[in-house]
């Protein structure tokens, strides 16, 4: 393996381009060891890694070494879009404001099928001195003018404030994206592991470079963040609370936010091709937002199945009553829930042990709310916070993988319980179901490979728990049900055979 200094802007050439947001190499887990699957799985190709984060001071090391076929990395932070200059009047192109006003009319009509001069002429100034610069949008009377005018025909919130800096927040980044497409090394193919704004900078670069353009997304961007919007208490309006109807009940400055991502997530649509997903749920969800549904694909998650079936070997006999949430420490994952159906647990099986496993450094204090409740709740000597492990060395030592998410797609870590002889217990949501209960019926002939409960209710999810930690025979009997359903379906040499034939046709066409 190379250091990652060595190609920290080396503006390399690169077969395949990655465009992506929050994760690799910085962040462990889910998708980045997906990202780092793919890269160390096909050996062949050349990969530049354009990184887009929030703040720089998110993000700390690099969590995975550096493969020797990357040969490029930039990283990008949205939130620098706000480093000030001084601030100058400026008039602002008026026709270029038009085309804005144009392409702004046609997202929020909704319609897939929108006519996109405006959107080419939009991008094709952006950034661009004299015609839509950072400056002119930050400064401009045409852009003040354009503002005013949005907010009085649109904003239902009674604050201008608030509406003014949403605006900026969610524009600002995109010159920033502008940059990268003036300046990112050539490559061959692009990629993004999602939309949002990983996916615009597809979507830009692809205009702009006329080359094809590869989209995979694990979750669903657009729904991932409705959730995130309805919790967040940065939005003026903190009254609400998570539960409420998204699309009737949430003010107008969280609604902009969601139409907002939305809105970027059909353009994504619009230019990427294959539209790849991990389960057919997604792919619905996709066509329903606006992809072209003769675009879209279903390609699972695989794992090394040889590498987790060697930790059979090292379990201890009969059950161990440990329980294991492994993901990060954030609220989608619902670990309160976690911690709750611990007590019940343990008030059945006393010597129970339920480890979380994952960083607790991007919601800090969501963090400090679970520590809290584990001590409200006298767990302290049943419920350990281990931070950051070795998936492997849990893997041997658990009897039980337990996901109380309340969004997911088609999580790696059950597929690697799998394989390593773990029944999992996990919510609704997701490809989980057909996890663990088969996708077809010749899949669900292999049986129940654990148990689905509903979302946040830690009482279904105890009972589970227990049932299959006291009950030999059911774990067992979903013991050799996961094994079979994931050395038959899920297995990476498959995802790595699908990723190869759609590289080699993007490089084909490019």
């Amino acid at each position: 393996m190379k250091k990652w200094p060595s190609v920290i802007n080396s503006n390399q050439p690169a077969d395949i381009v990655l465009l992506l947001e929050g994760t690799f190499p910085f962040v462990s887990g889910g998708v980045s060891s997906w990202v780092n699957q793919i890269i160390l799985g096909l050996p062949d190709f050349s990969f530049s890694v354009v990184f887009l984060g929030g703040n720089r001071a998110f993000y700390g090391d690099y969590k995975y070494p550096c493969p020797e076929n990357v040969v490029h990395l930039e990283c990008h932070y949205l939130m620098e879009s706000w480093d000030e200059k001084k601030a100058s009047p400026v008039k602002g192109n008026k026709d270029i404001f038009q085309q804005v006003d144009k392409m702004h009319h046609c997202l929020r009509s909704s319609n897939i099928d929108f006519d996109e001069t405006a959107l080419n002429i939009v991008m094709a100034a952006l950034g661009n001195t004299n015609e839509l610069s950072r400056e002119d949008f930050l400064y401009s009377e045409e852009s003040w003018q354009q503002i005013k005018n949005y907010y009085r025909n649109y904003c239902t919130d009674p604050s201008f404030v608030d509406y003014f800096w949403t605006i900026r927040t969610m524009h600002a980044p995109l010159f920033i994206l502008a940059r990268i497409v003036k300046n990112m090394p050539p490559a061959k193919v692009l990629h993004s592991v999602s939309t949002g704004y990983a996916g615009m900078l597809g979507m830009m670069l692809q205009r702009s470079r006329k080359i094809p353009y590869i989209l995979t997304e694990h979750g669903i961007y657009t729904k991932e963040r409705k959730i995130d919007l309805a919790q967040a208490d940065w939005i003026a309006d903190a009254s609400e609370t998570f539960g409420t109807r998204l699309d009737d009940d949430v003010s107008y400055i969280r609604r902009l936010w969601i139409r907002f991502f939305e809105g970027i997530g059909r353009l994504t649509y619009n230019s990427a091709e294959p539209i790849i997903s991990l389960y057919e749920g997604n792919r619905q969800r996709q066509i329903e937002d606006g992809a072209d549904a003769q675009k879209t694909q279903v390609i699972p998650n695989g794992i090394d199945i040889e590498r987790f079936s060697l930790l059979r070997k090292s379990r201890p006999d009969g059950i161990p009553p440990v329980l294991a949430l492994i993901g990060r420490v954030v609220p989608i994952k619902d670990v309160k829930t976690f911690i709750r159906a611990m007590r019940t647990v343990c008030n059945h099986i006393p010597e129970a042990k339920g480890w979380i496993v994952g960083p607790e450094d991007e919601d800090a204090d969501y963090a400090k709310e679970c520590h809290a409740l584990t001590e409200s709740l006298k767990l302290q000597d049943n419920v350990m916070f281990l931070g950051y492990q070795k998936v492997d060395d849990i893997l041997k030592q658990i009897s039980l993988v337990v996901l109380t998410s309340i969004s997911e797609a088609l999580p790696l870590v059950v597929l690697e319980a799998y394989a390593s002889g773990i029944p999992a217990l996990t919510t609704d949501v997701g490809s989980c179901r057909e996890l663990i209960e088969g996708n077809n019926k010749e899949d669900r002939a292999l049986g129940l490979a654990g148990r689905v409960v509903q979302i946040a209710n830690p009482e279904e999810t105890a009972s589970a728990a227990i049932e299959l930690l006291t009950n030999k025979e059911e774990w067992l009997k979903a013991q050799a049900a996961a094994i079979k359903r994931v050395e038959r379906y899920y297995t990476q040499q498959e995802m790595f055979s699908k990723y190869l034939n759609i590289y080699n046709q993007a490089l084909g066409k490019g």
